[in-house]
């Protein structure tokens, strides 16, 4: 992978792992600290004490995968072609992973990342005290990259989920996850930013922080000198050093219920392409309009068919709304519900056109 073009990656389970040491001036344990820089907080073993308290609800996750893979085998059946499928022979080739997690009910529900658990075979979870158990996925989505995982046990630990509306940056923050399997690891640091985009792979919305994550400490969470997670930690700059992202717990809170009720999350769908309308395009559609969305390509048998949207439509108003830019479109789409009505109003050979038809499920 050329890393100058694909800036980031996600925080994939590792196997291997590779030491280096490093040195530092600088550190919560210090009897330098100036504890005032920890807001609201009684010293410098404020982070420990929160430690202490929520820490037995963050767990380590480890997974297995079984991959189908074909091998040579050099002492296949020699009467045949040397080349041959007789000197070819398929075998499944276990692959493991680990990621982290936290418990946020009584019930044994724990909430990860989905990338962690995608395609897992078997999941087995390790709480801080040792006891390991046999987990199942209750509910993943994919677009999100959140998962809910079950374990059966009693008396668990769990960790309160906060607000992640109400972070500020420069607020304090620790981390507790499982990377490159030193399980149980510590770090802490700041809210260095909020809103944060990721086209790389995908996300927006994200919670930029310098408290150090790495791979594996995935599905971790970020929490707050309150003890309450704001975050659930997914991916980091490859190249860079302290510079960490997590999905803001609002998120996860929003859907969680339907996770665990229905075990994925139902979105609605309309099936279209879409980009924006610029001088450009409209130069080579040859048309006076220079705002609107323009439908690159319509899903077969998707509701934007059925109420008849066709290639090069200009999409003006959604449910008389005026639409100038694709994202625009895009969230009035997504706070609608599966057979909500829509209307819209397309710009088509030069007229004005009304279309109307019911938004779907997204498959």
């Amino acid at each position: 992978m050329d890393f100058r073009k694909n800036k980031l990656f996600l925080l994939i389970p590792l196997i291997t792992v590779g030491i280096v040491l490093l040195t530092s001036s600088q550190g919560l344990g210090n009897k330098n600290t100036n504890t005032k820089s920890l807001p609201g907080a009684n010293g410098y073993n404020a982070i420990a004490d929160i430690v202490e308290k929520v820490g037995p609800a963050v767990v380590n996750i480890d997974v297995e995968k079984q991959l189908k893979t074909r091998v040579f085998n050099p002492f296949g059946r020699m009467d045949r072609d040397f080349f041959g499928s007789d000197f070819f022979e398929d075998r499944v080739m276990p692959q493991k992973g680990a990621g982290s997690g936290f418990i946020f009910d009584k019930k044994g529900h724990i909430m990860t990342n989905e990338h962690v658990i995608r395609n897992a075979d078997k999941i087995k979870v390790t709480l801080k005290d040792g006891r390991k158990y046999d987990a199942k996925v209750i509910g993943k989505d994919a677009t999100l990259d959140l998962a809910i995982i079950e374990i059966k046990a009693e008396d668990l630990p769990m960790i309160p989920l906060g607000d992640s509306s109400k972070i500020r940056p420069g607020e304090w923050v620790i981390a507790i996850g499982n990377p490159y399997a030193f399980s149980n690891t510590v770090t802490a640091g700041i809210i260095s930013a909020t809103g944060r985009e990721l086209s790389d792979i995908g996300k927006k919305d994200l919670i930029q922080t310098d408290a150090a994550i790495n791979p594996g400490n995935s599905g971790g969470p970020l929490i707050n000198l309150n003890g309450e997670v704001i975050g659930i930690n997914v991916a980091i700059v490859a190249q860079a050093q302290s510079i960490g992202f997590a999905i803001p717990v609002n998120e996860a809170k929003n859907v969680q219920k339907e996770l665990i009720t229905k075990g994925r999350i139902i979105r609605p769908w309309l099936g279209v392409y879409l980009r924006d309308m610029d001088e450009k395009l409209a130069n080579y559609l040859e048309i006076p309009l220079t705002d609107g969305v323009v439908v690159v390509e319509v899903v077969k048998e998707s509701p934007a068919k059925k109420m008849r949207l066709k290639h090069y439509d200009i999409i003006k108003k959604v449910n008389g709304k005026i639409v100038t830019k694709s994202q625009e479109l895009i969230d009035l789409v997504a706070k609608m519900h599966p057979g909500n009505k829509i209307k819209l109003y397309v710009y088509r050979n030069g007229k004005n056109i009304n279309l109307s038809g019911k938004i779907g499920e997204k498959p």
